[in-house]
């Protein structure tokens, strides 16, 4: 193919894979800006904003070699780009930002080899597969690092010889109280140096094992790094009697051996770069591409963009046959004969879930054993209000009143059959608040739309099968609480609790259920 031929069909397919991108973008609008409003909010996904200058700028680096290809549409992508359509519908009906964003990006990156063809994208594989570090998803691990931090912490410090009690993700030293708290997971020092660490690999490595390497070594590496700093903070903490790394400092602190940990780490792998591959040669070799079709290209171009709209057209279409009234949750004064509403519960606890379309939180009583029940009901689910999310929990970190000190899950036989159900303790937030009656036992289940599990992922998984099949994606949390027995059993009275009252609750959900239809 001539130079000037060639030419032309590469403006004609940057033209349509510009317009194939800006199409994604302005159907999938609302789900690019909840990423770059997550990229604003939490300093966790700040690096995301510089994501996409640097892949601008690596596929620039790669310029030479790709305007030696000749655009070739490959229509088997196609299928690809049906499947992440899918996916982005999946995750918009379960209310799964991660899913959704996913698929978006992996829509963006398929409209490359789609409008391009595959061995333009062969050459640009990693500045694509780099634009998923855009998504701003990982903070699913936050729970795992704060306990590994915690255990680290604790350890250390017993072997620096210094007593320690510990309860959940708090403990007590001679000097004071501590707490692993979510910034202290260390979660943005992983997913930072888990970024900078696979574009540094890429930049400085040409073996795919060094490579793969030097990436699981950017995982692990701040990991470590954390618990360390947690260490550190608590004994300059202790050594300095709470004068130092006891407030906002210690994050400064943090960053500063974060910095320094990562600065060694590329100094270490510098050691081992590779040179860069030799040069390209520029000519082009005529009769070494295939001819360029425009009929092909904008044919490939036009049905990928009808795919990236159906999600829309479905949503479009359940919206319809969906109630868009507001929902009703009674609150019943009695519900079994031998339970009543108390007159004074002697506590207060209000479970953290956000922004529900209805709830009810009261405590009962029978034969002098008060239970908590609460009801939080969501209806059309949205980011901002669902079930399943990151913000929802029985205690957050700063609750005032309540910490967490222990969870699990425990089966129980529910009106004949065998349930599952998540079980925690909670306690007065101030650690020194240790006896029974200032703590609560709380039993949670999911209920979506008369189905119960306890599990995150089924609840969305039900939730999006429920509409798809059209019954809509009613849900609710169900949360009974007790304080702690000194004697007896406290998980007995919680289960005769919901023995007694399982239906009469399942009937109050079904009647606010109607309510939105």
């Amino acid at each position: 193919m001539s130079a000037g031929r060639l030419t032309n069909a590469w403006r004609q397919s940057l033209a349509a894979l510009a317009m194939l991108l800006v199409w994604n973008l302005f159907l999938y609008r609302d789900t690019v800006m909840a990423m770059v409003t997550i990229w604003s909010r939490s300093e966790t996904f700040t690096h995301a904003f510089l994501v996409l200058p640097i892949v601008l700028w690596l596929v620039w680096r790669e310029r030479q070699r790709i305007v030696l290809q000749t655009p070739w549409p490959s229509p088997g992508i196609l299928f690809a780009i049906s499947a992440s359509a899918f996916a982005w519908l999946l995750g918009d009906l379960a209310a799964v930002n991660s899913v959704s964003q996913l698929a978006l990006v992996s829509l963006l990156v398929l409209a490359v080899p789609a409008v391009l063809g595959l061995p333009v994208a062969r050459l640009v594989v990693f500045p694509l597969a780099f634009l998923y570090f855009a998504v701003p998803i990982g903070e699913f691990f936050m729970p795992q690092l704060m306990d590994w931090t915690a255990d680290f912490t604790v350890l250390a410090l017993r072997l620096s010889g210094i007593p320690v009690f510990r309860e959940g993700n708090q403990f007590i030293i001679p000097s004071g109280n501590w707490s692993v708290v979510e910034a202290c997971s260390g979660v943005r020092y992983l997913l930072a140096s888990l970024t900078v660490g696979t574009l540094f690999a890429y930049l400085n490595y040409q073996s795919t094992k060094r490579r793969v390497l030097f990436v699981i070594v950017s995982f692990l590496i701040p990991i470590v790094a954390n618990w360390v700093r947690a260490y550190m903070i608590v004994m300059l903490g202790h050594l300095s009697g709470n004068k130092l790394a006891a407030g906002v400092d210690h994050l400064i602190y943090g960053w500063v051996f974060f910095g320094v940990v990562i600065m060694l780490m590329f100094f270490v792998g510098a050691r081992w770069a590779e040179p860069d591959r030799p040069g390209i040669k520029k000519t082009i070799q005529s009769g070494t591409h295939p001819d360029f079709s425009p009929t092909r290209l904008w044919a490939v171009t036009a049905f990928a963009a009808m795919i990236v709209a159906l999600p829309h057209i479905a949503l479009l279409a359940m919206a319809n046959g969906e109630g868009g009234k507001s929902v009703t949750l009674v609150e019943p004064k009695i519900l079994s004969p031998d339970w009543q509403v108390a007159s004074e519960a002697g506590y207060a606890f209000k479970p953290a879930f956000q922004n529900p379309a209805a709830e009810i939180n009261t405590v009962f009583s029978s034969q002098g054993n008060p239970v908590g029940l609460y009801l939080g009901y969501y209806h059309r689910q949205t980011s901002g209000s669902k079930l399943v999310s990151s913000n929802n929990a029985l205690v957050t970190s700063k609750d005032p009143q309540w910490a967490r000190v222990a969870s699990g899950k425990r089966e129980i036989q529910l009106n004949g059959n065998a349930v599952v159900v998540r079980t925690a303790e909670l306690r007065g937030a101030a650690l020194a608040s240790l006896a029974a009656d200032s703590r609560l036992v709380v039993w949670q289940i999911y209920w979506i739309n008369g189905t119960m599990t306890t599990s995150d992922y089924l609840a969305k998984v039900y939730s999006a099968f429920y509409r798809l099949t059209g019954r809509g994606d009613e849900s609710a949390a169900i949360i009974v609480y007790t304080p702690k027995k000194l004697t007896g059993s406290t998980d007995a009275v919680l289960e005769s609790f919901l023995n007694a009252n399982g239906g009469a609750i399942d009937a109050l959900l079904q009647k606010a259920r109607q309510s939105g239809q």
